[in-house]
């Protein structure tokens, strides 16, 4: 069995092709949009992913030897996310089923994260860090359902630290040479800044975290705010991370999201998971951010246990949190 999967939630075109057998992932094609100056505008990465979506279709289809008549299923990720975005994605991917005749399957983003992590790091019940632009999220699998145990209670830790830098003239572009320009310019400093550090149970807050570390750089050296805002943030998620690993007894770590790219991070947690004698595993690069495989494999999950969904009843949600999902292969 094969599924075609088309992620569309924010700065990422992405179309990736998943099969039962290995190698389970046939290809894993994208295209980034990235702004000329400040943040994201709808409108416009929307327009982007309508330009590069044909060419991104074909690009996967032939990277992974097959034809769209091959697919058994073609599986979108309706959010959440970006609603002019998601769009775009959705349309694409009805237009495939409709044309082919192909069931279409409604995947959650953040479960193609999290699927894709457990399967390229073979992970087996793991405390699970869901890490990215737009979620900040401690959650396990418990009774057919991903049960949060923390989260951010405002902004998410990878669109606070994208705001950080932006703001201060750091970014974009937010990566150079493989590493966020938070860590670019954090390496260059040394001081600890005196910045909040919020922490509610397994919650955080990194809202007054990013409007104090700002207001810092008007008196203090740029890299020492970004080395303190970049510890204090991730100080923070080890806090409520190590309380989650008490609560639930698990023996792994899975790391997954954009944010889990990050090596000082990475770093913190290699020192949590030998404290408390876990296992680490972290989603690798290739997977880490957004991309079409991690909708296609987590598609091809839902397809084998008879998920589809009919195309008028398609919308796309927003809003739609990983706890609201089924998991029927758990």
């Amino acid at each position: 069995m094969k599924v075609l999967g088309i992620e569309s939630t924010a700065h990422t075109f992405g179309v990736g092709i998943a099969c039962d057998e290995e190698p389970y992932i046939l290809s894993n094609v994208k295209d980034t949009f990235v702004p000329k100056e400040g943040g994201m505008k709808p409108g416009e990465v929307a327009r982007h992913h309508s330009e590069v979506a044909p060419d991104i279709v074909v690009d996967a289809l032939s990277k992974a030897g097959v034809t769209i008549s091959s697919v058994d299923g073609i599986a979108i990720s309706l959010g959440p996310g970006l609603g002019p975005v998601l769009r775009v994605g959705a349309t694409v991917a009805r237009a495939l089923a409709l044309k082919y005749r192909k069931p279409l399957i409604p995947v959650n983003h953040g479960i193609g994260h999290i699927e894709i992590g457990r399967l390229t790091t073979e992970s087996n019940d793991p405390l699970i860090l869901y890490l990215s632009g737009g979620n900040t999220i401690i959650t396990v699998l418990r009774e057919r359902r991903y049960r949060i145990l923390g989260e951010t209670l405002d902004i998410a830790l990878g669109n606070m630290i994208d705001v950080f830098v932006r703001e201060v003239g750091l970014a974009p572009p937010y990566v150079k040479a493989g590493k966020h320009m938070i860590d670019v310019c954090a390496e260059k400093g040394s001081e600890l800044v005196e910045l909040p550090y919020v922490v509610k149970g397994q919650d955080m807050s990194f809202s007054g975290l990013l409007t104090a570390a700002l207001r810092a750089t008007k008196n203090h050296n740029l890299n020492d705010v970004c080395f303190s805002l970049r510890e204090i943030a991730f100080d923070m998620l080890i806090e409520a991370s190590e309380r989650a690993l008490s609560l639930t007894g698990k023996r792994e770590i899975l790391v997954v999201g954009g944010v889990a790219a990050s090596q000082s991070l990475k770093e913190k947690l290699d020192v949590l998971s030998e404290e408390r004698d876990v296992i680490l595993k972290i989603v690798s690069p290739e997977f880490a951010g957004d991309n079409g495989a991690m909708i296609a494999y987590a598609g091809l999950l839902l397809l084998k246990h008879g998920v589809r969904i009919n195309i008028e009843e398609s919308y796309v949600r927003p809003r739609w949190r990983i706890e609201e999902v089924d998991i029927p292969w758990s």
